[in-house]
């Protein structure tokens, strides 16, 4: 299956440009014949935190409005990238699964934020995790900085996920953390590890890009640039990665009641 990260740089708090750029490069992505999509996080709005209680949108609004929209009209599936959503009276860093009837299957709200980039401020965390079936099989998403605690890819790949998506907004400061630990997670949890950066800066960090595609050994399919917009087209053999478990079965050889 062809997979199009869709690595952008983001215009900030500013919703309708961001929409129309996401919007041409799900066309591009169609067009080379991807049939699985992923935007990063926030991509909406950015960390425009100050201003993300006017800038979110409510649960169904029109960002998950046009991308179940491209699902259904094309037949493909989305991983919409994370959206500011407003909901209870607060604002989550939420992300939904789309099948390719563009019904959602799936929504996450982030767990871990990150007071580094004030998210503990503005947002509200999610509680719960999320794993879902597409086409692929079963998979499972986490946002950002939720990469640094392995107890949820963990929990996930226990659970039975095989393809885990990470939307994200990692700052070039770190960027070393985000290759390694993206392909630490594929390996240590024998995933598809499918992670999408944006690149550009905002008005505190500069952004690392370097979207990539990990299969369960570790090997990168596919990797964006540190810089530049673009269209990183992804083909993976989801079905490879069943090989890899019975090749290596770490999880059988477990000893949980150890640790």
């Amino acid at each position: 299956m062809k997979v199009a990260l869709l690595q952008m740089d983001i215009a900030l708090g500013d919703v309708a440009a961001n929409r129309r750029k996401a919007g041409a490069m799900l066309a591009e992505g169609l067009a080379r014949g991807a049939r699985l999509f992923v935007l990063p996080e926030l991509w909406t709005t950015g960390y425009k935190l100050a201003e993300i209680a006017t800038l979110a949108e409510p649960e169904g609004g029109p960002t998950l409005a046009m991308l179940t929209a491209f699902a259904r009209e094309h037949g493909v599936e989305v991983i919409s990238g994370s959206i500011a959503e407003a909901r209870d009276g607060k604002v989550y860093n939420t992300c939904y699964a789309i099948d390719a009837d563009g019904e959602v299957v799936a929504k996450y709200s982030k767990i871990h934020l990150i007071g580094l980039m004030a998210e503990d401020r503005y947002l509200a965390p999610g509680d719960s995790k999320a794993l879902f079936e597409l086409s692929f099989g079963p998979a499972g998403m986490i946002i950002c900085y939720d990469l640094r605690f392995t107890e949820l890819p963990r929990a996930l790949a226990l659970a039975g996920c095989r393809t885990l998506f990470v939307p994200a907004e990692w700052p070039a400061s770190r960027g070393a953390h985000w290759r390694a630990l993206n392909v630490a997670r594929a390996i240590e949890n024998q995933l598809f590890v499918i992670a999408v950066n944006r690149v550009g800066r905002d008005e505190h960090n500069i952004f690392f890009g370097h979207s990539l595609a990990v299969d369960p050994w570790g090997e990168v399919l596919a990797e964006g640039s540190a810089d530049g917009e673009e269209v990183v087209v992804a083909d993976v053999d989801f079905a490879a990665g069943e090989e890899i478990r019975r090749r290596m079965p770490v999880f059988a050889d477990r000893r949980p009641q150890c640790y």
